[in-house]
């Protein structure tokens, strides 16, 4: 396993957990909330592609069609 996605989740977790900070702080509340929505559906996408790439692996393992 790669392990540049595991690092490249993290840094995103740190930016949102910064940004959300930053945000709350000025009272900005609502685009707080959307940032972190947006670093939660960024990280979920990168996810579910890791995901069908492992199916698909085991497709090709198995030889499954």
């Amino acid at each position: 396993m790669n392990i540049d996605i595991i690092f490249k989740i993290a840094a995103i977790g740190i930016l949102v957990a910064v940004l959300n900070q930053v945000l709350l702080r000025a009272d900005r509340e609502e685009m707080a909330m959307l940032t972190t929505l947006t670093g939660v559906v960024v990280v979920l996408l990168m996810v579910i592609n890791l995901i069908s790439d492992l199916f698909n692996s085991v497709k090709n393992i198995f030889r499954l069609y």
